[in-house]
């Protein structure tokens, strides 16, 4: 029996969410954490460039989703960059310095050039009907420390041409529904997007399996609250430019890695050599670099105002302080 299929990823989302909250199939408590869980959940994407909800109770990190996807696709496995984004995940480090199961990028895109992610794509471009195209995550063995906090939940990656698009498909040991869910799904499928883009075919549906799917009991709540927003999708999702390259991601990544040590700020309006498309992800860590970095001042409207609808919305609900309304 084939996945249920939704258009956008809110749709997906809620779905999933409504699944876990109200018809798990158990209640675990694993390395302490009580959860309820579903089994085997799976479902596909018709256009995996909606992947984003839009839920002012979830309050989507944005910034931190554009990042992540960055970090995997610059195949990186320190905590410099993402654990700016996200400090909690120092706590996942076992030196302080690297992620281990976490650092998808590193097992996917590295050593650039011989990387599993060059051969799937050199293998597609000569044999675009193969079923050999699985890039494996997780290790075998990864799981014999029980005492590791950081092992991967991604067990594999693989991708098929077929009708001439490009589907993706990732398989995943388990799933946090609340968090997890949400950035795995925007990092996959962008790097989907990407990868069609490389291989110069469209893109084609994004499909998501999950043996556990599961909801830590401190999200019951808020799981509760964002199933009775019932808010409508996003209209419209951004399409990565056709001529997006490495070269486009080592410039977008320069680029980050000045405003996120505070050395610049970026240039609104002023154009940088970048499409609209990677000027907004830029953008978006302007914004994040003026919040972290200068938490007493308000964010440049300027910024602000430049940003798209619905960046700016997103951007509304995870830091409404920065928001000119908020008199900051």
């Amino acid at each position: 029996m084939r996945p249920p299929v939704f258009d956008t990823f809110h749709e997906a989302y809620l779905e999933v969410l409504n699944e876990v909250a109200n018809r798990p199939d158990h209640v675990i408590s694993s390395r302490g954490n009580r959860s309820r869980e579903c089994r085997d959940i799976s479902f596909t994407l018709t256009d995996p460039r909606h992947r984003t909800p839009r839920l002012s109770s979830r309050k989507t990190n944005i910034v931190f989703n554009y990042a992540e996807a960055l970090w995997y696709l610059a195949g990186r496995e320190d905590l410099d960059m993402i654990g700016y984004y996200a400090p909690r995940l120092y706590a996942l480090s076992l030196d302080g310095y690297h992620l281990t199961g976490t650092a998808y990028g590193a097992r996917l895109f590295g050593p650039r050039g011989n990387s599993q992610w060059d051969r799937a794509v050199e293998l597609l471009g000569k044999d675009p009907d193969s079923k050999r195209a699985a890039m494996v995550i997780m290790r075998p063995g990864e799981f014999a420390d029980l005492d590791n906090p950081d092992v991967a939940c991604t067990l594999a990656l693989q991708f098929l041409i077929r009708d001439g698009r490009l589907h993706t498909t990732a398989f995943m040991r388990g799933n946090d529904a609340m968090l997890g869910l949400v950035c795995d799904v925007f990092s996959f499928t962008l790097i989907a997007e990407f990868t069609a883009l490389q291989l110069g075919v469209p893109l084609g549906s994004y499909t998501h399996h999950v043996a556990s799917m599961h909801l830590n009991e401190p999200d019951w709540d808020r799981a509760a609250a964002i199933l009775v927003e019932h808010a409508p999708p996003p209209e419209s999702s951004p399409v990565m430019p056709a001529d997006t390259s490495w070269e486009t991601l080592e410039t977008v990544l320069a680029w980050e890695n000045q405003l996120r040590t505070n050395q610049g700020w970026f240039p609104v309006g002023s154009g940088v050599g970048l499409p609209p498309y990677w000027e907004q992800v830029l953008l978006l860590f302007d914004v994040y670099r003026q919040i972290k970095h200068h938490p007493s001042e308000p964010v440049d409207p300027a910024v602000l105002d430049a940003l798209h609808a619905n960046h700016q919305w997103l951007v509304g609900c995870r830091w409404p302080e920065a928001m000119p309304q908020a008199g900051r």
